[in-house]
């Protein structure tokens, strides 16, 4: 199964790629309400917690955990 396009305006982002798709492995979004929350996780390849299910609203609602900044 081919990976679906994602495309993501946060050029200071580790994954960001030409033309705003975005290059992890994986992506890890949540709702707002846990944006503050700590995960022992990792991203983009590695494994992190997904075992929860919540529901959102509207996208507006959401967040990206994948977000790494450029060094």
């Amino acid at each position: 199964m081919a990976k679906p396009l994602v495309k993501c305006s946060v050029s200071n982002c580790a994954f960001w790629g030409e033309n705003n798709n975005c290059q992890a492995d994986a992506i890890m979004i949540e709702i707002d309400r846990h944006a503050k929350a700590t995960f022992d996780e990792e991203f983009a390849g590695e494994s992190f917690d997904s075992d929860h299910q919540d529901h959102a609203p509207a996208s507006s609602a959401t967040c990206c955990h994948t977000f790494k900044p450029k060094k």
